[in-house]
């Protein structure tokens, strides 16, 4: 199953590297596609694919699988559908760079709610340059290569569609792991806030820049 995907050159003209943004269920690619100008990075390309799975209720959102009847402490991963959503993203993912000439090594994933699940997702096995999960949650087993790269955790902690317990699961199982973790709580709910992009601005300086 193939992704569809919105590219934003770098404004300089010459990247540096990239990023790719997940958005979450019931959102789509041109949802957060401002994303990118917000952050003000001229010598980053950005990448956001649409999840392959039209929402059951909403005409324009899309979902990486089913989260109707979401329980955030349940293990997602016998999902069919988020395993066929695991493989198309994956294979994506290793087919950029002879798209975008960046190597998945100076390639930041990067995720909002359940776009963040899905990075912790694929993101763990893949020799990318770094992972940020806004808002988002752990799915179930994580399944590292040997090297992980450099995780940024940011939460809110009135947020009322992810738990902030959800958080705190997926950062003791990371840190059970040795990852590399920034993690952030602000007084915020499920958003993505100044405070937010803030974090990933100084996050990408320093993974790519």
């Amino acid at each position: 199953m193939a992704l569809n995907a919105i590219a934003i050159p770098a404004k300089s003209g010459t990247p540096k590297g990239s990023i790719v943004i997940l958005h979450g269920w019931g959102s789509n690619a041109q949802d957060v596609a401002f994303l990118c100008s917000l952050l003000e990075l001229p010598d980053i390309q950005f990448f956001i694919p649409d999840a392959p799975f039209p929402h059951p209720y909403s005409t324009q959102g899309k979902m990486w699988y089913d989260l109707s009847y979401a329980n955030f402490q349940a293990d997602f991963t016998q999902q069919s559908d988020l395993q066929t959503s695991r493989k198309a993203l994956i294979d994506w993912l290793n087919s950029l760079e002879a798209q975008s000439g960046i190597p998945l090594s100076r390639t930041i994933l990067g995720g909002f709610s359940q776009g963040g699940a899905m990075t912790l997702e694929v993101g763990l096995s893949l020799p990318l340059a770094g992972l940020m999960v806004l808002s988002g949650y752990q799915h179930g087993a994580l399944n590292p290569s040997k090297e992980i790269p450099p995780i940024l955790m940011v939460h809110g902690r009135q947020d009322q569609v992810v738990p902030i317990a959800a958080a705190h699961r997926a950062k003791a199982n990371l840190e059970r792991l040795k990852a590399s973790i920034e993690y952030r709580e602000f007084d915020m709910g499920h958003e993505i806030s100044p405070l937010v992009l803030n974090e990933v601005y100084a996050f990408v300086q320093k993974a790519l820049l």
